[in-house]
């Protein structure tokens, strides 16, 4: 098959995944398409909302639709790193007693962490692993994680106490962050007509597990010019203050800057929208479109930006039109 070819089916297909979320999740096309793009990437997701935005509906309902394992994680101050990971139990085996191993929710295609920064930073640890090396480490044994393994994880932007907000090493491990706003009101009574009128229709699977992971594969044959590869990684570069490219709001507002991982991203994602969007190669506007959720939690705001309550979206956006 030509990759032409290939391309058409692989976008039929994520629409199809679309329509199908749609079918469960009210508005939200821009979470739910850069949810899909993380997850044809092979990437980690961090959710932020407020309760009752349907987070956790979307997570159950992506799971359903690529028909994948699905675990979910209450993530809460007293839970151990075993209660996440497994731990090994000690089980009569020919009359002798031995050490089994028993796997812990992590092990499963799609994990939710719901309310990841409730944990205590020992318990979030346990994460890193599993959502960098898909792994996990129990004693001094390795066990690798169903293939595909992701992690989409969600905390409550608003409220801080009894909250362990996640260190910079542990954000640099998602792919995206995306931020799930209030429905409008239309939206809002479309959800009522589903949840409280029993309107809604009942998601249907699409692909499944095998073939998620030959999309990722086509997805990395797409090519992408040197001057549309050198615009994403000059606005990586462009994060960081002390490099003479910076903008001057990064300068004025930013401690901080991105990772290579940040550059990762965006180049895999931006792959992938062209694609979606009926494109053999990445564009200057894949770039933007995708830049946005791979920066936003990869800026570390210095004094003066945290004190005037800048946002890294608009520095991000400024950033952008810097650029151009």
């Amino acid at each position: 098959m030509a990759a032409a070819e290939k391309i058409k089916e692989l976008q039929e297909k994520v629409i199809r995944c679309e329509e199908e979320i749609a079918k469960a999740i009210v508005g939200q096309q821009d979470v739910i398409r850069q949810t899909l793009l993380a997850i044809l990437t092979d990437g980690n997701v961090l959710l932020e909302g407020v309760p009752g935005l349907g987070k956790t509906q979307l997570v159950k309902t992506i799971a359903q639709v690529l028909e994948l394992s699905f675990s979910r994680i209450q993530f809460t101050p007293d839970l151990m790193p075993a209660d996440v990971t497994g731990t090994n139990l000690i089980v009569k085996k020919d009359g002798q007693n031995v050490f089994q191993f028993e796997p812990g929710p992590v092990f499963a295609n799609i994990v939710l962490a719901d309310e990841i920064n409730r944990a205590t930073p020992k318990t979030q640890s346990a994460m890193l692993e599993a959502m960098q090396e898909k792994t996990v480490t129990v004693g001094k044994q390795t066990y690798s994680l169903p293939g595909p393994f992701m992690v989409l994880a969600t905390q409550n932007p608003i409220e801080n106490e009894g909250t362990y907000p996640l260190p910079e090493a542990q954000l640099d491990r998602f792919l995206f962050k995306l931020k799930i706003d209030f429905p409008t009101l239309e939206e809002l009574k479309r959800i009522m007509d589903i949840t409280v009128s029993g309107a809604g229709e009942e998601p249907s699977s699409v692909m499944d597990g095998s073939e998620l992971l030959e999309m990722r594969k086509l997805l990395q044959q797409v090519p992408i010019a040197q001057a549309v590869e050198e615009y994403a990684l000059k606005l990586v570069i462009g994060t960081h203050p002390e490099m003479g490219q910076a903008p001057e709001v990064v300068k004025q507002y930013v401690a901080g800057g991105a990772s290579p991982r940040a550059a990762q991203a965006i180049i895999r994602t931006a792959r992938a929208r062209a694609v979606l969007s009926g494109r053999v190669n990445v564009a200057f506007e894949d770039i933007d479109y995708v830049a946005l959720p791979a920066l936003r939690h990869r800026l570390l705001l210095n004094f003066d930006g945290m004190s005037e309550g800048i946002e890294a979206d608009y520095i991000i956006g400024e950033m952008i039109k810097a650029m151009k």
